[in-house]
């Protein structure tokens, strides 16, 4: 037998936003059993992984040595754009990626 990726685990302060977050990120919806201390975000349509956020005390202190790489379905402007209003920060910009930051500072990529 092999093992499976069953979820990505967050830890964060803020469990019902950044779950937020990535609900809308990733065109998914928080689960409604979801908590102040636990939250999850099951995978919009393909069946990936149960992203999962737990609150910890805490704070992120350093960059993240594993992260998404999102692709954007049309102009990575616009996409940008989208992740902005949602909460996301800009942390630097190239070509065809974009280094982003979800409201709690976990970074990301956006690409063409």
């Amino acid at each position: 037998m092999v093992a499976f990726v069953k979820s990505v685990t967050f830890d964060c302060a803020d469990t019902l936003a950044v779950a937020g977050f990535w609900a809308s990120a990733l065109g998914s919806n928080v689960d409604e059993d979801s908590t102040a201390d636990r939250a999850w975000v099951e995978p919009p349509g393909w069946g990936g992984p149960t992203l999962w956020f737990q609150r910890v005390p805490e704070t992120k202190t350093a960059k993240n040595r594993q992260h998404f790489d999102l692709r954007a379905v049309g102009d990575l402007g616009a996409e940008v754009g989208r992740l902005e209003a949602l909460g996301a920060s800009v942390i630097e910009r190239h070509d065809d990626l974009v280094v982003m930051s979800d409201p709690e500072g976990n970074e990301f990529c956006v690409e063409s």
